[in-house]
């Protein structure tokens, strides 16, 4: 019991041998101040369970109770109970020991070592060497009831080591734990840690993997697992849905020219590059980039000569082959004025919006080709649209142009199939963004989904052979409007 602390702030006492505090906290009792809860544990909180309290408290109990433990095995990657209540120690003996609603496991083991951490008071924790060693003990529980993680999850914790850090880093890693293991006797653990990692760096037979993760690494195609996931998600409730039909309206080359001009000039401007709509017009009509504005001018030329072209804008991707050699072929037209960006080349960098890290430049193929097998399995034109886009706007596969670029494979969909394409308008580009970011931070399928619809709905009423009726139209729908109290009107024609 910690002597200086006032009573209404220690949630937690612990019995002692010193005569003074057993006084204390016999008073304490009889004054129903405190309770005892388990052995040798005692709280002030009478609001919630023993379990609860316990169960929040479990690291500093291990640290006051039991001196000199270590918290290893899968406990030292978990660093709390299994969902079956489980928690692991190595310590001076192998028994178990019950709590409310958790059983300590200890295991007779090596003291900590030089590198073994303090965690709290005096329980120590693993370092991540000796934890993978201790992980790879043979052990005939599974599940989490075990004191080892699976093997799947042993090898995506290395192929992490090697995707953030590199071969450098799982080299030192091997070194380190051959070490551990001497000083341990783990001699059987390290060979197959051992092999394990010189599977995934390709030097000794990958059979041995389970993990679809190490796989792929020992293959040479790694990919981001989270994104893969995510993309899982999407792809489950576009397939459990019907979308609406929206035919195309533009079906002489004029009109579809006229569409295709206020695509690209939004496109762009949702990226950034902001022209008035005469001098974005003066560029298109004379197929001239503005003098003091080149680079800026050829992005819009990029995007129109795509999108204006129905022709290519009916190519959409049969195999992964076909699904690289298309976005690579209409990335360099895109960027065909920023070879700063290497146009047509994925990324060799890793790039950023904001708070958002795109996938590693390393996972970049693997995480594509994860994902379009997820866009292959698709069939409806909408939802393939919605999932082509999201797949290249959350990889970001090359150094910019991303977005215009995913647009494009998006409305090559639609376009396939003799539906409207979509344009995402300036006063709905806050609703574009935030819906795609609430995708990528919490997995909002429906948000995402709704904002598609709502462009498409709008898109389809964007058709005619005459550029000032159908600028009109947009106008009266807000469509250029900055203002963020602006709404999207959709005025049916």
């Amino acid at each position: 019991m910690e002597k200086k602390s006032p009573i209404h702030l220690q949630e937690l006492f612990f019995s002692s041998p010193e005569s003074g505090i057993s006084k204390q906290l016999t008073q304490l009792i009889k004054q129903q101040k405190i309770k005892k809860i388990a052995p040798r544990i005692y709280t002030s909180n009478f609001e919630d369970s023993a379990e609860e309290i316990i169960q929040r408290n479990i690291l500093q109990i291990l640290g006051k109770l039991f001196k000199g433990a270590i918290l290893s095995h899968r406990s030292a990657f978990e660093f709390q109970p299994t969902k079956s209540g489980h928690i692991f120690l190595t310590y001076t003996y192998t028994k178990k020991v019950l709590l409310p609603g958790i059983t300590i496991q200890f295991l007779e083991g090596h003291e900590p070592i030089d590198g073994d951490n303090i965690l709290v008071g005096e329980l120590y924790v693993s370092q991540k060497e000796r934890a993978i060693l201790e992980n790879l003990q043979s052990t005939k529980k599974v599940g989490s009831s075990s004191k080892c993680l699976s093997l799947p999850e042993i090898e995506e914790k290395l192929e992490q080591i090697i995707r953030i850090n590199g071969e450098s880093e799982i080299n030192k890693f091997r070194d380190n734990a051959r070490v551990i293991a001497q000083k341990l006797n783990m001699h059987d653990e390290f060979e197959k840690l051992n092999k394990v990692i010189g599977a995934l760096l390709s030097t000794k037979t990958s059979k041995i993997l389970k993990s679809p993760i190490a796989k792929a690494r020992a293959f040479g195609m790694p990919y981001d697992k989270d994104r893969v996931q995510l993309f899982e998600t999407l792809f489950k409730v576009l397939q459990s849905k019907e979308f609406k039909i929206r035919p195309e309206k533009n079906n002489t080359t004029k009109s579809f020219r006229n569409f295709a001009f206020f695509e690209s000039y939004f496109s762009n401007y949702i990226e950034g590059t902001v022209f008035g709509i005469d001098e974005a017009k003066l560029i298109i009509n004379t197929n001239k980039p503005l003098p003091a504005r080149n680079d800026d001018s050829h992005d819009v030329l990029g995007t129109y000569q795509i999108v204006s072209n129905r022709q290519e804008m009916q190519m959409t991707p049969k195999t992964v082959k076909d699904f690289f050699k298309i976005i690579s072929y209409r990335h360099a037209i895109l960027l065909s004025a920023r070879k700063d960006k290497k146009p047509g080349l994925l990324k060799d960098k890793n790039n950023y919006a904001g708070s958002t890290t795109f996938v590693d430049f390393n996972l970049v193929k693997g995480t594509l080709e994860k994902g379009f097998e997820y866009y292959n399995a698709l069939s409806n034109p909408f939802s393939k649209a919605a999932f082509i886009m999201f797949l290249l706007s959350e990889v970001h596969p090359f150094l910019d142009g991303n977005g215009r670029l995913a647009r494009v494979m998006m409305n090559a969909e639609l376009t396939k199939e003799n539906q409207s394409k979509i344009i995402i308008p300036t006063v709905f580009r806050e609703d574009y963004m935030g819906a795609l970011k609430k995708l990528t931070k919490q997995g909002d399928c429906e948000s995402y989904i709704r904002m598609l619809q709502r462009a498409h709905e709008f898109s389809a009423n964007i058709y005619g052979e005459n550029m000032d009726e159908i600028q009109n139209y947009l106008e009266h729908c807000n469509a250029f409007n900055t203002d963020e109290d602006i709404i999207l009107k959709i005025k049916p024609r």
